[in-house]
């Protein structure tokens, strides 16, 4: 079966030796996703905000790649704290509401940077 990498630009591609979403057939897994945190639309102590934003990013890679969130079978949700359900269940819910793709929410001692308090992964499979 091809192989397909999915690049975004970001530079952690090529410092990490990653990409965003791997297509092996009618597989997809995305990377672990944070927000772009911008201190006004997304605010490093806003849950729902970057839980949204990360949602909104990695429908334009599914979609990017013929996918739609209908597709996605499992979230992996991992956030700094777990407190923040409500916010990051909310979020996740107005893409998932009716697709209710399997998940697991996980608290976490660090991410990447300080800003962020929510991290993503995703499994898609087009039938």
């Amino acid at each position: 079966m091809k192989r397909e990498n999915i690049l975004t630009g970001s530079p952690w591609e090529d410092k990490m030796g990653y990409c965003r979403a791997v297509r092996i057939g009618n597989i997809i897994e995305v990377s672990g996703t944070v927000a772009i945190v911008d201190g006004e639309k997304v605010k490093a102590d806003d849950a729902y905000a970057q839980t949204f934003n990360i949602l909104e990013r990695v429908e334009k890679v599914l979609e990017d790649l013929n996918v739609g969130m209908k597709d996605v079978i499992r979230t992996r949700i991992f956030t700094t704290d777990i407190n923040s359900f409500e916010e990051v269940a909310r979020a996740h819910s107005s893409f998932f509401k009716d697709v209710k793709p399997t998940t697991g929410f996980y608290e976490i001692s660090k991410l990447v940077a300080p800003e962020y308090l929510v991290e993503i992964e995703f499994t898609a499979v087009v039938q």
